[in-house]
């Protein structure tokens, strides 16, 4: 072999050594997209600013974690495709290691009214949807433990200082990771939970009270800190907890507790939908002390779909988010209607849910909205309009030109009202990834073998999309949309890869089910 022959042969054997190496140094499994196409993203947002708090993951190891933990997405808008990778990067930072286990906090610097470990209840539900398509389940499953059991074996001491919607995030969380085991060995502590919510706050009419703050609400319109409104939030978590427990309990083998609590779930459906639905309003409303309506749409009043709770002629409800007056502004969907005379008013104590938009609330909302045009038979509402919100979203997550997530926001300007305090940055109360893939992609979770997925991306929207290296009941799904195939080289249409092997294709950008 002469001399330039062999350079040539020693470049290649270490070209493909070195594609080797990169291959193993993580336990990304994508079948369509290059993960270190994405590193980018992740070494910008190591620069941007300084590293206020380092946890568990400091910002040095966090592409290789991200490599390990995460789905990936590529789409033809960069600021969809940036805002998924700054998501995830956003929430290792608030992966915590505690004396009893990995836990997730909602702010990084310490905050006065926090539980130990600085832990705050109020997005446990949030954690949980987000943190459930992560590959390595011990920072979930052990943040559970540490707020059940990490208090010398017992509930944290303010895991009720807010509502909760615990038991039906576990029983999701369980249809991606297909880990009964785990679920079904909190069953006892859903219970006993669920029971101390009967004893500190139901009403004689079988409704559930909540003051707004310990919603995680304060300064609402229809709220108060001092008052025992039922409200359509923990009504509807206490619902969807006691399906969540039934089903668990079905699964164990406990037909009485089965029995029990499907009962339990059966009263409050029909009390949700009678007693806090208003036919003045068409909306789901708080119910005040004296027994009368609130006389304000809010937010809240979009939970209920949250759950699947309503019927199908109350999804007039929708009309409100795509109104101007009611729901929608500039950057966002409101917390409260538009138009109504206290709108914007109280700033009582910096953090009103007065009409500000919420990432909190528009999680909820976003979640319900998939909901309606997956379940539901109705005409209020299109695909369109969920991408409109979606792109609001996307949009509304910056700050001074740089991604940013924070507390609350003007819905005019979309300036960050504490963008300027330590404490909002990064903060970890809401969810924005699983809105992607469950919603916008339209992966659906369930409990049977089946693999659906239902885009709610608009047909004339996007030529292509991909996400890929999704964990889902133990094997690695990709879902990838190329509308001429020029995009990935797959083919055309839509396609559910399982493992790199396609098992679903449709030419159209529509619901698959798997068989």
């Amino acid at each position: 072999m002469n001399t330039f022959k062999y350079i040539i042969f020693i470049a290649a054997v270490i070209a493909l050594t070195s594609c080797s190496c990169n291959k193993k140094d993580s336990n990304y499994q994508g079948a369509v997209l290059n993960v270190d196409d994405f590193k980018h993203y992740v070494d910008y947002f190591n620069r941007m600013e300084d590293e206020n708090i380092a946890q568990a993951i400091p910002n040095a190891e966090s592409w290789q974690w991200m490599k390990d933990n995460v789905p990936f997405f590529e789409c033809p808008q960069d600021n969809f495709e940036e805002m998924f990778i700054y998501r995830w990067w956003t929430l290792r930072k608030h992966i915590k290691e505690t004396p009893v286990g990995y836990a997730i906090t909602e702010f990084l610097v310490q905050r006065s009214y926090s539980d130990k470990y600085n832990l705050i209840a109020c997005a446990m539900g949030h954690h949980i949807m987000e943190s459930r398509w992560l590959h390595d389940s011990k920072y979930l499953d052990q943040y559970v433990h540490v707020w059940f059991r990490g208090n010398e074996g017992k509930p944290m001491n303010k895991l009720h200082k807010f509502s909760n919607w615990t038991a039906d995030a576990l029983y999701q969380k369980y249809l991606v990771d297909g880990d009964k085991e785990y679920m079904l060995d909190m069953l006892p502590d859903m219970i006993s939970d669920y029971e101390r919510w009967e004893k500190e706050r139901r009403l004689e009419n079988g409704l559930f009270w909540q003051k707004d703050v310990q919603d995680g609400m304060e300064e609402q319109i229809s709220g108060g800190r001092h008052v025992k409104n039922a409200r359509p939030t923990i009504n509807s978590y206490m619902y969807a907890n006691a399906v969540a427990i039934s089903k668990m309990a079905s699964m164990q083998g406990e037909a009485d507790i089965e029995k029990k609590y499907k009962a339990k779930a059966d009263t409050l459906l029909g009390l949700i939908t009678t007693k806090l639905w208003s036919e003045d309003s068409h909306f789901y409303e708080t119910v005040k002390e004296d027994g009368d309506f609130a006389n304000v749409r809010e937010a809240i009043g979009f939970i209920p779909w949250y759950f699947n709770i309503p019927t199908d002629a109350q999804s007039v409800a929708w009309k409100q988010l795509m109104d101007d007056q009611g729901f929608l502004a500039p950057y966002g969907q409101t917390t409260a209607e538009r138009r109504h005379d206290e709108f914007r008013t109280k700033g009582c104590c910096k953090c009103e849910w007065d009409g500000a938009i919420w990432p909190f609330a528009t999680s909820q909302t976003m979640v319900g909205l998939a909901n309606v045009l997956n379940n539901y038979d109705q005409k209020e509402i299109t695909n369109e309009d969920y991408f409109k919100h979606m792109e609001l979203y996307v949009e509304s997550q910056y700050h001074r030109g740089r991604p940013y997530i924070g507390e609350y926001q003007d819905e005019v300007t979309g300036y960050w009202l504490k963008g300027d305090q330590e404490r909002s940055r990064y903060y970890n109360h809401s969810t924005f990834n699983d809105l992607i893939i469950s919603g916008l992609i339209g992966l659906r979770p369930r409990a049977d073998e089946k693999i659906e997925v239902n885009p709610l991306v608009p047909q004339d929207k996007w030529d292509w999309f991909c996400l890929d290296n999704v964990k889902y009941q133990g094997k690695i799904l990709t879902i990838i949309w190329d509308k001429d195939g020029s995009k990935f080289n797959k083919g055309t249409g839509l396609q559910i890869l399982v493992d790199g092997k396609s098992v679903a294709h449709s030419d159209q950008l529509q619901r698959l089910v798997t068989e």
